[in-house]
C-alpha cells in the first residue's frame, strides 16, 4: 500500500535574534505513514516532536525536506511548497490538528465552534446540530457551558472542546499533539474510544504522547525522537516494528 504521508529528510531550525543563537529543532527526519496507521511519537520536552506536526500542518515552514501527502482533492502534493489556499482547503476537509491549546474567535460559543466545523464540511445545519450534541455529550461537557464562551473554561474543558472540534470532522489525517495532557482518566478514555472509532473508519493518525500507558495497544508503530532524529522505540510492548 502506498504511503498517505511521506516525510523526507525534513529539517527545521529557529533563530533567536535577541540571543544571537541558532537552534536546530529536527534534522533530516524521514517517516512514512500508510493509510489507516496510527504512529506514536515520544521524546523529552523540547526534542522536536511538536515541530514535526506543525511542519505537516504548515504552521511552520521547514528549512529543507519534503512532506508528501496523498490528497483526495489534489492528488499527491508536497505540503512544504503547496499554495496557501490549498493548505486551507486541506485543513478544512482532510487534515485535522489537536493541540493542547484552544485558539478560537472571540465571542464564539462552544456549541458554535463544533457546529461550524461540521457545516464547513458541507453538511446542513440540522445534521451539524445533531452531531454537535452527540460530540459534546460524549466528552461530558456540562450543558451549562455549551452556549458559553470557551475563554471562561478550565484547561481540561478547553482541551476536550478542542478534541471534539477536530474529531467531529472525521479527517483523513489527524495530528494529535499531546491530546490528553491535562485530562483526567475518564476523559482520556473518552478520547481513546473516539480514536479507536476513527481508526476503524480509516483515519490515519500521527500522535505525540507523554502518557505511554495510553498508547499501549493503540499504535501501529512507535518512535522516539532524540537529538532531532527519529528512532524506533526501544520498548515495543505490543507494538510492531518497522
Amino acid at each position: 500500500m502506498d504511503s498517505l504521508l511521506s516525510i523526507e529528510q525534513l529539517s527545521k531550525s529557529f533563530t533567536l535574534h535577541n540571543l544571537n543563537k541558532h537552534i536546530s529543532a529536527v534534522e533530516d527526519v524521514s517517516l512514512h505513514l500508510k493509510e489507516g496507521e496510527f504512529v506514536g511519537i515520544t521524546g523529552k520536552s523540547g526534542s522536536g516532536k511538536s515541530t514535526v506536526l506543525r511542519c505537516i500542518y504548515r504552521t511552520y515552514l521547514p528549512q529543507s525536506g519534503s512532506i508528501w501527502y496523498q490528497s483526495q482533492r489534489f492528488g499527491r502534493i508536497d505540503l512544504v511548497t503547496a499554495p496557501e489556499r490549498t493548505i486551507i482547503e486541506l485543513r478544512k476537509f482532510e487534515i485535522g490538528y489537536v493541540s493542547q491549546f484552544l485558539n478560537v474567535m472571540p465571542r464564539t460559543t462552544a456549541r458554535e465552534l463544533v457546529r461550524h466545523a461540521i457545516v464547513e464540511m458541507g453538511h446542513d445545519v440540522a445534521y451539524a446540530e445533531k452531531e454537535t450534541v452527540n460530540m459534546l455529550e460524549h466528552f461530558e461537557l456540562d450543558r451549562s457551558l455549551w452556549d458559553s464562551y470557551p475563554g471562561t473554561f478550565s484547561g481540561g474543558e478547553k482541551l476536550r472542546l478542542n478534541i471534539a472540534r477536530a474529531m467531529v470532522k472525521r479527517p483523513r489525517l489527524l495530528l494529535l499533539d499531546e491530546p490528553t495532557a491535562s485530562l483526567d482518566h475518564g476523559s482520556k478514555l473518552k478520547v481513546k474510544v473516539l480514536i479507536e472509532q476513527l481508526m476503524k473508519e480509516g483515519t490515519t493518525m500521527l500522535g505525540i504522547f507523554h502518557d505511554l500507558a495510553f498508547m499501549e495497544n493503540l499504535c501501529t508503530r512507535e518512535y522516539q525522537i532524540r537529538d532531532g532524529r527519529f528512532h524506533v522505540a526501544e520498548k515495543q510492548s505490543n507494538l510492531t516494528t518497522i
